[in-house]
Parts: structure tokens; C-alpha cells; sequence
């Protein structure tokens, strides 16, 4: 029996997620085991701060001293959710596989059956929770009656306050369809529509962190690689870098991979950024050979450019400082 070393934080949803590529390497490679490091991140500290955790540049925070980890030779790979990994990985480091992903949505979790329908299902004045700048204003768009306040802590801690009454108001939380089930919990969620609640680029993958000279780990990787995750992930991941987005500047990407062995595949991919109010929505959609899914990507972020997404950009920090406000005041 031959044992690897795994990085992961130590919250629930991130063992869960390292727990799913070990037994899926385990499926592939009998006769090897995994053993999981838990290591606390910058993320993990700042989401327990006075300093509200959407204020801060995301990039890299959950995620840098488990990859100094992999990097110093201290554990064989990370595994992270991908959406939170930065695209520029350090010098030595790649994401040597993604596997299947999961569901790449949102859902919206609510006391009893109170949501069950979905936003619209709500009533007037409700008050919506989320961590998430991007899901705050597409929540306003959709129902603009409607208070969204931002929350912090674990996928599991917020919905344990919600249930429990002890969400200081909240009526309901907005979500990754994927957390939920890989957490496997127990609570009425139900799924946004993909066209109005476009997810964050990335949302439902994971990414599995490696040495780039480690060929054997490579190698073991590899078997649990899906292509066309890989190719939906590299479209997704090419938007944000074009478009230089960020926490500050929240982007929505979504790629879908198609077509078969003997046409080498294709994928599309939509983008779409909004104003912080709401009021302002650019969107571009591009296609092309699943081959070249970062350049479909790029071109998708190239079209926002375009179309003037810097200009959006100048106008979050208004919104940012109007949630440093509400958390303080919490």
C-alpha cells in the first residue's frame, strides 16, 4: 500500500471535496491511500475577523500555505475548490487535474417550505444572506424588494444559524448547489436559474494542486481527470484573467462542453458583469473547439472589455463600503 499526503483546510466542505478525488484515485489506483493534512489559510482567519471577507482580495487566500505546502515537498497535492484558486499559481505549481465537476448553480436555502419556489416565492422585505458580491446584486435584479445583507462563516455554520433562527433576521441564504450536496445536507434548497444567477467562474469544479516536476503524482492524477470540466474550467478561468476580475469586481462565467470523440469536442461560454446596481448588464458569448477553450474564454473577456467593463468596475467600491457598513453595524 502506497500513502500520499493531501493538503486541504480543515472546514467541512473542503474535506468533503478532498474526500472526493482520494476515493475517486482510490477507484482508480488499487492499493494506494491518502492521508488528509489539514491546514489553516489567510481565508480561514479573515472569515472569523471584524474585517468583512468580501472587502478582501480573494485570490490565493484559501489556498497559499496549502500550496507552499505541496511546493516545500510537505504534502504530495492540494486539492481546492476551484473557483477560489488564482490563475496565476506559483512558479513549480499546476493544477494537474479537475475532475468531473459538480452542479455549477446556486440555490437559494430557506426555513421550511417558505422558498420552495424560489426567489419569487419570498415575501416583500425578506432578508437574503450571502458572502458573495456577485450574487448580492444578481438577488437585487431579480427581486429588488428584497434586503440582501452579507454573512460569513462556513457553508455549514450559515445554514445552522438560518435553520436555528439564529441568523439575526435572515429569512434565507443564497448558496452553491455543489456545496450543499457534497456536504450532504438535509435543507430545502432550491436551484436559481442558470440565465439570471450566472456563477462565479469556475463554481462546482475542483482542482487538484501538484509539483509540476512531481511525473509519478502527475501521472496518478491524471486518471481522474475529466476533459470536459477541464475545458469548461480553462474557459471560465480565461474570462476573469482577461477581464482582471476579482472580489472586488465579481464576473459570472459559465462554459458548457459538447460534441463528441469524433469531432474533438466543442464548448461555449457566457459572461456576463454588472453594474452595482444592477441597473447596467454586459454579457458576451462565444464558442469554439473544445481544444481551445481558454482562447473561447479570452475572447468571451475581450468582448466585456470591449463593451466597457472597466468603466463597471470604478463603481463596486461604493457597494463594497456599503456592506463594510452593514457588517459593522451587525
Amino acid at each position: 500500500m502506497t500513502m500520499y499526503r493531501v493538503g486541504a483546510r480543515g472546514s467541512p466542505l473542503s474535506l468533503a471535496q478532498a474526500g472526493t478525488v482520494t476515493r475517486a484515485l482510490e477507484r482508480a489506483w488499487p492499493g494506494t491511500s491518502y492521508a488528509v493534512d489539514r491546514i489553516a489559510t489567510s481565508g480561514d482567519r479573515l472569515q472569523g475577523a471584524s474585517r468583512p471577507l468580501f472587502e478582501t482580495d480573494r485570490r490565493g487566500v484559501f489556498e497559499r500555505e496549502i500550496d507552499e505546502a505541496v511546493a516545500g515537498g510537505r504534502i504530495d497535492f492540494a486539492v481546492h475548490s476551484l473557483k477560489d484558486v488564482p490563475t496565476g499559481l506559483p512558479d513549480g505549481l499546476l493544477v494537474a487535474c479537475v475532475p468531473a465537476r459538480a452542479a455549477p448553480g446556486d440555490v437559494l436555502v430557506t426555513r421550511g417550505d417558505s422558498g420552495g419556489g424560489g426567489l419569487a416565492s419570498l415575501p416583500a422585505g425578506a432578508t437574503v444572506g450571502t458572502s458573495s458580491l456577485r450574487r448580492a446584486v444578481m438577488v437585487r435584479r431579480a427581486r429588488p424588494d428584497v434586503r440582501v445583507r452579507p454573512v460569513r462563516g462556513n457553508v455549514g455554520t450559515r445554514v445552522g444559524r438560518l435553520l436555528s433562527g439564529d441568523g439575526g433576521g435572515l429569512d434565507a441564504l443564497v448558496l452553491a448547489r455543489a456545496g450543499i450536496d457534497r456536504l450532504g445536507l438535509d435543507v430545502g434548497a432550491a436551484d436559481l436559474p442558470l440565465g439570471e444567477f450566472v456563477p462565479s467562474p469556475g463554481q462546482g469544479a475542483l482542482a487538484a494542486v501538484a509539483r509540476a516536476g512531481d511525473g509519478g503524482m502527475l501521472g496518478l492524477l491524471a486518471a481522474v481527470e475529466d476533459a470536459g470540466s477541464r475545458a469548461e474550467a480553462d474557459a471560465e478561468r480565461a474570462v476573469s484573467e482577461s477581464v482582471g476580475s476579482g472580489c472586488r469586481f465579481p464576473v459570472g462565467a459559465l462554459a458548457r462542453a459538447g460534441g463528441g470523440p469524433d469531432d474533438g469536442g466543442s464548448v461555449s461560454v457566457r459572461a456576463v458583469a454588472f453594474s452595482a446596481d444592477g441597473s447596467d448588464v454586459l454579457e458576451a458569448e462565444e464558442s469554439g473547439p473544445l481544444a481551445e477553450a481558454a482562447e473561447v474564454g479570452r475572447m468571451a473577456g475581450e468582448s466585456l472589455r470591449r463593451q466597457g467593463v472597466d468603466g463597471l468596475a470604478r463603481g463596486w467600491r461604493g457597494m463594497v463600503d456599503e456592506w463594510n457598513r452593514g457588517a459593522a453595524a451587525q
